[in-house]
């Protein structure tokens, strides 16, 4: 009785602990890991969003770009980071619905990393180098098909959306692109206004300045309609590539442990954010669409986009490999 006794105390003790915290959280800085690299629109976003949480929580919250392989590397930030409410991650696709299915050694579980709030999902495009002097998906098909492997291709590494993209489109075209990783999408939008690799697909908000600059074209977007921001270039359905399964999104994640209230208080103040009418509009410029959820609706949504990245890896023909830092 008296070892029952005592096992009842300290979770008592745990929880009063807890609740405790969660009433004064937070009273330091927080650590925003973003699976990403500096420039690119997500990061473009969440310094946005910090300077906004900042007078919502009182405190600023610091970001740290961990970008490449894949979200791989943010992933393993985060799951090494201390489950306090003090380090928070700003994850994607790749990062719990790809990377299991793809790789095995990952250096994280995704299923123990914390859903917290799904932020947004992307509006992709197709964007070619204006160099190779294509004007559609078609031109990119017929000089793609007469250079088989003539091309590259900018990805964010092996397994990333952009790769699998690049292997769809190879298996459907019979060509041999090549596929060049980068950290993030404002490398590899720069990369493509230099010619250094002369296709990708990426969120369109990457490759707005860079299309301004006559330096990029885009061919096709993968939004349902035609994006505002680039009126004139066709959707994916119009395309022709209308069934190709998924779309990118980017969300907030925890640790493994951190206290249920403060991913509550989180979640709930990202949600206030990204549904903010003002900040939305911000979000709108940069090409994504606002997205937010609950801890319990990002646990919902992630197990049938987990679904959906089985179709897609299915399609693309890729086999799971080996993961090595």
């Amino acid at each position: 009785m008296r070892a029952v006794a005592r096992i009842l105390l300290g979770l008592a003790v745990t929880a009063w602990a807890a609740a405790a915290q969660a009433q004064t959280y937070p009273n330091k800085p927080i650590r925003m890991i973003v699976s990403i690299a500096a420039g690119s629109v997500t990061d473009v976003i969440m310094r946005a969003a910090a300077a906004e949480l900042q007078q919502r929580l009182g405190q600023p919250l610091v970001i740290e770009n961990v970008g490449g392989a894949a979200g791989i590397l943010g992933g393993k930030a985060c799951a090494q980071a201390a489950p306090d409410g003090y380090n928070i991650c700003i994850i994607y696709h790749s990062t719990l619905s790809f990377n299991p299915l793809l790789f095995t050694n990952l250096p994280y579980n995704a299923d123990e990393l914390v859903p917290v709030s799904r932020l947004f999902f992307l509006v992709e495009g197709l964007f070619a180098s204006s160099e190779i002097k294509v004007n559609s998906v078609a031109e990119l098909k017929t000089l793609a098909q007469a250079k088989p492997d003539g091309l590259n291709y900018a990805t964010l590494g092996e397994g990333s959306y952009p790769d699998l993209f690049l292997k769809w489109m190879n298996n459907q075209w019979g060509t041999k692109i090549v596929g060049i990783p980068y950290r993030g999408g404002g490398p590899a939008a720069q990369a493509v206004a230099a010619n250094q690799v002369q296709v990708t697909r990426f969120g369109v908000g990457n490759f707005v300045g860079v299309i301004q600059a006559g330096k990029v074209k885009a061919l096709a977007v993968s939004s349902a309609k035609r994006s505002p921001v680039l009126p004139d270039v066709p959707t994916f359905a119009e395309v022709g590539w209308g069934d190709y399964p998924g779309q990118g999104w980017w969300g907030l994640a925890a640790p493994k442990g951190t206290p249920p209230a403060i991913v509550a208080r989180l979640s709930g103040e990202f949600q206030r954010l990204f549904s903010d009418p003002k900040f939305v509009e911000f979000l709108d410029k940069q090409a994504v669409v606002a997205a937010p959820t609950t801890p319990e609706g990002f646990v919902a949504f992630l197990k049938q986009d987990r679904q959906d990245a089985e179709k897609l890896i299915k399609i693309a023909n890729t086999r799971k490999t080996e993961f090595k830092e």
